[in-house]
């Protein structure tokens, strides 16, 4: 049987800022309106009899990932979750996914292993390469998908190959490099793609990294594992044992040393949309170039791409640029200069601006806030609950809040009232009072929530009861 697993992790940094730490690449939408997320489910869920998907990612993106499952569902299909309490780079996902697969399918069980931020426009092209990934993974050996370069890209690692069997895995060249890559022929970019018998991978991690193989084996045998409805599993690793697993990429510990590795070439239409110069190929353009995402204005420019978050963007007299307007944060970049954009991140990430982590929009197991407007001592939200949601049972020691609810029918708990608000009603949640508030009601519920106090961190909270079961 073939059994996809979906790596789903990383920032994205170069995508900055709509890529962040709490919301990252593999959620951003493309053109037409399905996440990176999203369309790799549907294309794994496509693939002949696959009867089961495993999504390996962070426990914290764990709800975040359901909620993307739940808009494009396909009958049939189980959805297994490995959540990682903290990220250890390819070589641990690939373990933990391996011995997940092995111990519930078995160990002749065939892995697809895909990533969840790719774009794959020729779906066609991609069943006949895992097709023949498939066969040669049944006999043994490691498959990898090598993507055929039209361009001396520099922003992709490479793989030297001699026919199907590959020489040696290469980082990203400078220009020069890649241009005698490209023109050598034999050259492929490193897809991150690869198929293999849960077996063979199990073998050779015994070989060539077993320190990565033990620990790994031990946080999933502590791992905590539940049903959360029919279809949908969820295993936790243990944390413990995790964090003592080396953090190393697969193609180091394994790829580059395993003698059974062979390369599929596939023209697939693959881009891993790692810049805004990269994405930006994916969205329709007009008569000079331009492609623009939500209220964008352009004048005598050419070949740029624009992306509006919430206002309206004005583009006058320039060429080759891309605009990223978020609520808090806006980038402009020249399109050659796009893979800058990381140093750019990491310079935020090191003088500690929160614009790097996270966004004034938070999203939690019940749905989602944003923060509207703050100043010292105040903080505006619009909280939307969506159906069957419930926040936890809580109180806050520094602050006090106004609910008012602008849709649906909250359920609330505020101290020993329990209260049900309609539209244009609210309630006052006085400092120290237990509170909660349930939306039992088929439609989202949306609340405007004004806090006050000397202390309005997301940190001062502390929690009774949960039924997402955070501490």
């Amino acid at each position: 049987m073939i059994v996809p697993v979906i790596v789903s992790g990383g920032v994205g940094s170069r995508l900055w800022p709509a890529s962040r730490v709490s919301h990252p690449k593999p959620f951003l939408q493309l053109e037409d309106g399905k996440s990176l997320l999203q369309s790799t489910f549907v294309r794994a869920a496509s693939l002949g009899d696959v009867t089961d998907i495993v999504t390996i990612t962070a426990r914290d993106s764990s709800f975040k990932t359901t909620a993307e499952y739940e808009k494009c569902e396909r009958a049939g299909i189980t959805n297994h979750l490995l959540l990682e309490p903290m990220g250890r780079d390819t070589a641990a996902a690939t373990a933990a996914a391996t011995l997940y697969v092995a111990e519930t399918f078995g160990a002749d069980a065939i892995i697809l292993f895909l990533a969840a931020d790719h774009v794959i426009r020729d779906v066609d092209a991609f069943r006949a390469a895992v097709e023949q990934a498939t066969e040669r993974a049944a006999n043994g050996q490691i498959a990898t998908f090598g993507i055929r370069p039209d361009q001396p890209e520099t922003g992709y690692g490479y793989i030297e190959t001699d026919g199907e069997k590959a020489v040696r895995f290469v980082e990203k060249p400078d220009r020069e490099t890649a241009e005698h890559y490209l023109q050598s022929g034999r050259f492929l970019w490193n897809s991150g793609m690869f198929c293999f018998a849960a077996g063979t991978m199990i073998d050779a991690m015994e070989q060539y990294c077993p320190d990565i193989l033990s620990a790994t084996r031990e946080s999933l045998k502590n791992a905590s594992r539940q049903e959360i409805e029919a279809g949908h599993l969820e295993t936790t690793l243990d944390a413990d044992s995790f964090a003592k697993v080396p953090k190393i990429s697969i193609d180091y510990a394994v790829m580059e040393k395993v003698p059974n590795l062979s390369v599929i070439p596939a023209d697939i239409g693959w881009s891993d949309v790692g810049t805004w110069s990269s994405l930006s190929e994916s969205y329709a353009t007009d008569e000079n170039g331009n492609a623009v995402v939500g209220d964008g204005a352009l004048v005598d420019a050419k070949n740029c791409f624009v992306s509006a978050q919430d206002r309206l963007i004005g583009v006058v007299g320039v060429d080759d640029i891309a605009v990223i307007d978020t609520r808090d944060a806006t980038l402009v970049v020249a399109k050659n200069k796009a893979q800058g954009v990381k140093a750019l991140y990491e310079k935020l990430r090191d003088d500690d601006h929160g614009a790097h982590a996270s966004f004034p929009t938070g999203y939690r197991p019940w749905g989602s806030y944003t923060i509207l407007d703050e100043g010292a001592g105040y903080k505006v939200k619009r909280i939307e609950v969506r159906p069957g949601g419930c926040l936890s049972l809580q109180s806050h020691k520094h602050r006090s809040e106004h609910w008012t609810v602008v849709q649906g029918v909250a359920h609330i708990v505020n101290g020993d009232d329990h209260l049900v608000l309609k539209p244009n009603e609210s309630t006052y949640i006085e400092r120290g009072h237990v509170h909660r508030m349930e939306n039992r009601g088929s439609e989202p519920m949306t609340l405007i929530e004004v806090q006050t106090g000397s202390y309005l961190g997301e940190d001062d909270i502390v929690r009774y009861e949960d039924i997402y079961g955070r501490s």
